[in-house]
C-alpha cells in the first residue's frame, strides 16, 4: 500500500459520510444522557442530597450548557470533514464553532442573571447582554458568508480530482491533515478536560477560578492548532495558485483565526468585539476575493470575444 492509498483508506475510516453519520448518532446520544445527568445533579443539589455551591447546579436552564458542549465537539469533527472539500466552508465551520461557544456561554451565564433595575450596572447581566447581541450579529455574518460561498460555488472533492496534478496533490494534503487532526484533537480534548477537572477539585479557591474558565476548555488550544493548520494550507496553496487575490484570501483567513484565538485571552466587551471583528474580517476578505474572481472571468470573456471578432 503506497502513501496515497494509506491516506485515502485512513480518511475513509475517519471522515467518510458513513463515519460522519455514526459519529453524529453517538454524539447526540451522549448529549442527551449528559443533559439528563446535569438535570439530575441540579435536582439532587436543590433537594440538599448533595452540596454544589455554584449556581450552575441550581438553575435547570444552565443544564443546556452540557449537551451543547458535545454538540460543539461534533462541530469540530464537521470542520475536519469539510476541510478537504472546501477551504471557505472549512473557515465557515470555524465561525459556526465560535458562535456556538458564545451561545453556550449564554446558557451558562443565564444562571447568574439577576432581574434588577440596575441591569447595566451588574457585570454578569452586562456580559449576558453583550453575548446575546454578539450571537445575533455572528448569525447574520455567517449567513452572508455562506450566501457568498453559494453564489460563487466551491470546488468539491469530485471536481478537483478531475483537474491538474497540483490540485490533486493539494486535496490529498488536506485529506492527510484532516485525518491526522482527528486523533490529535480527540487526545487534546481528553487532556484539557482532565487537566481542568483536576485543577477544579484540587483546591477550593483555585478551583472556583478554574471552573469559571470552563468556556475556554479545549477550544483555546483548539484554535491554536487551527492557526498552524491554516498557515500550512496557506503555504501549500502556493503549489496550486500564485494569484494575488487567492494569497490574500488565505492570508486573511489565517488572520481571522488568530483574532478568534486572541479573543480567548480577553473578557467582557473586548472578547465580543474580537470575535465579531474576526468573522467580519473573514467575510470581507472573501467578498473582495470574489470580486477579483468576477473581474477575471469578465476579462476572460472579453478577451475571447475579441479573438472571435479578429477571426472574422
Amino acid at each position: 500500500m503506497n502513501t496515497q492509498q494509506f491516506i485515502t483508506a485512513s480518511f475513509n475510516k475517519l471522515l467518510s459520510h458513513a463515519a460522519k453519520e455514526r459519529i453524529e448518532r453517538v454524539t447526540l446520544t451522549i448529549a442527551i444522557f449528559s443533559y439528563l445527568i446535569h438535570l439530575l445533579l441540579i435536582f439532587l443539589n436543590v433537594r440538599g442530597i448533595i452540596v454544589l455551591d455554584d449556581t450552575f447546579f441550581t438553575n435547570p436552564i444552565a443544564a443546556i450548557y452540557t449537551p451543547f458542549s458535545f454538540i460543539l465537539l461534533y462541530e469540530v469533527y464537521l470542520l475536519l470533514y469539510f476541510l478537504p472539500k472546501s477551504i471557505t466552508v472549512y473557515i465557515g465551520k470555524q465561525y459556526e464553532i465560535i458562535t456556538l461557544i458564545v451561545i453556550r456561554r449564554i446558557f451558562k451565564d443565564i444562571a447568574y442573571v439577576e432581574l434588577t433595575s440596575d441591569w447595566f450596572q451588574d457585570k454578569d447581566d452586562l456580559q449576558f447582554t453583550f453575548d446575546v447581541l454578539t450571537s445575533l450579529i455572528l448569525f447574520f455574518l455567517i449567513f452572508l458568508f455562506y450566501r457568498n460561498v453559494k453564489k460563487t460555488g466551491y470546488k468539491s472533492i469530485n471536481k478537483t480530482t478531475e483537474t491538474g496534478m497540483n490540485i490533486r496533490r493539494f486535496v490529498l494534503l488536506k485529506r492527510a491533515l484532516a485525518t491526522v487532526l482527528v486523533p490529535i484533537l480527540f487526545l487534546l480534548a481528553v487532556y484539557t478536560l482532565v487537566h481542568w477537572g483536576l485543577a477544579t477539585i484540587s483546591d477550593y479557591g483555585d478551583g472556583v477560578l478554574e471552573f469559571k474558565k470552563i468556556n475556554n476548555v479545549f477550544f483555546d488550544e483548539f484554535f491554536s492548532v487551527l492557526i498552524i493548520v491554516d498557515v500550512l494550507l496557506l503555504l501549500f496553496s502556493f503549489f496550486y495558485s500564485d494569484k494575488f487575490h487567492k494569497i490574500i484570501r488565505n492570508s486573511g483567513f489565517v488572520i481571522s483565526t488568530i483574532l478568534i484565538k486572541v479573543s480567548f485571552l480577553s473578557t467582557g466587551i473586548v472578547n465580543n468585539l474580537l470575535i465579531i471583528g474576526a468573522v467580519l474580517f473573514g467575510y470581507l476578505v472573501l467578498l473582495i476575493h470574489d470580486l477579483y474572481e468576477k473581474d477575471a472571468a469578465s476579462n476572460a470573456v472579453l478577451n475571447e470575444a475579441t479573438v472571435e471578432e479578429g477571426d472574422y
